[in-house]
């Protein structure tokens, strides 16, 4: 059977490869810290050895919009084209191009269905930030195959807070139980307190500082029982307009398990918003 090589779970924020890679006056006064930090978080990817990542993120409103909005979307393509223009063009993103594993796409979309979600897939998916920041903050040579799971934090109706911690689950179950020696790496990217397009966007921290604190003591210690029981589709609304993302750090809480203690969890306050990175090794570190 497959090994769960690492759970890692992270925010992704799309001016990172712009900060880290300016030079001279264009370099921000915060770029040497956020690049350190990184740097430490990939190692922990690194020393899991995966083979393939699971990757889970949604989409900016970038290929999937209002006509057609799935809940959960596995991709099951050969390969992967990476960033809009306008990621390029606003956040300096550069176009990327990543494998991907049709038959682990497969696996998991076969059985989680069997398993209860209705799952929606994708042949022609191309991916945007919430996918490609954190291959280039945690594997920038995008050398290993992924597995994109979208999932639905933007368009209401959502679907409920638990059911993306069932999702996390299932998907840590069934990658365990793939006929595979491969190792596996699950990531996922969501958001703490955030606000697009509000009066709060733009200020020293994220909107809401003391829900970011609650939140990463939430992950750092597997609390779920804990983020369930103030956590809802209405009260998400209330850290900022955008904190919906944070459904995606329940998913990966799913993954990794109920009061699973991270083995490496970090942050730093930037502006508008926190950035949270947290690592679990299921099976011990390197094994």
């Amino acid at each position: 059977m497959a090994t769960v090589a690492a759970v890692i779970a992270s925010t992704h924020h799309p001016f990172y490869y712009r900060a880290s890679t300016a030079t001279g006056d264009d370099r921000p006064p915060f770029a040497d810290e956020w690049v350190a930090k990184i740097e430490a978080f990939r190692e922990t990817l690194t020393r899991a050895r995966p083979d393939v990542l699971v990757m889970v993120g949604s989409d900016h409103f970038h290929q999937i919009w209002l006509d057609n909005m799935p809940q959960f979307l596995i991709g099951k393509a050969p390969f992967y084209d990476g960033n809009f223009y306008n990621e390029e063009r606003e956040f300096g993103l550069p176009r990327m191009f990543m494998p991907g594993h049709e038959e682990l796409s497969g696996y998991l979309l076969r059985e989680g269905i069997d398993a209860g979600f209705d799952l929606a897939f994708s042949n022609e998916l191309r991916v945007d930030h919430s996918i490609t920041c954190p291959l280039i903050t945690l594997r920038p040579a995008t050398d290993l195959p992924i597995v994109p799971v979208y999932t639905n934090i933007f368009a209401p109706p959502m679907p409920q807070p638990k059911r993306f911690v069932e999702l996390g689950k299932t998907i840590r179950r069934l990658v365990e139980a793939w006929p595979s020696d491969q190792r596996v790496a699950i990531i996922g990217t969501g958001h703490l307190s955030l606000e697009l397009g509000g009066p709060r966007q733009f200020g020293p921290h994220g909107p809401d500082p003391e829900f970011d604190r609650k939140a990463v003591g939430w992950i750092a210690s597997g609390d779920l029982d804990s983020a369930l029981a103030e956590v809802s589709l209405d009260s998400l609304w209330a850290p900022g307009n955008a904190t919906h993302g944070f459904m995606n750090f329940m998913l990966m809480m799913g993954v990794a398990g109920e009061n699973a203690k991270a083995d490496y969890a970090d942050s730093l306050d930037l502006f508008h918003t926190m950035e949270a990175y947290f690592t679990w090794y299921p099976n011990g570190v390197g094994a």
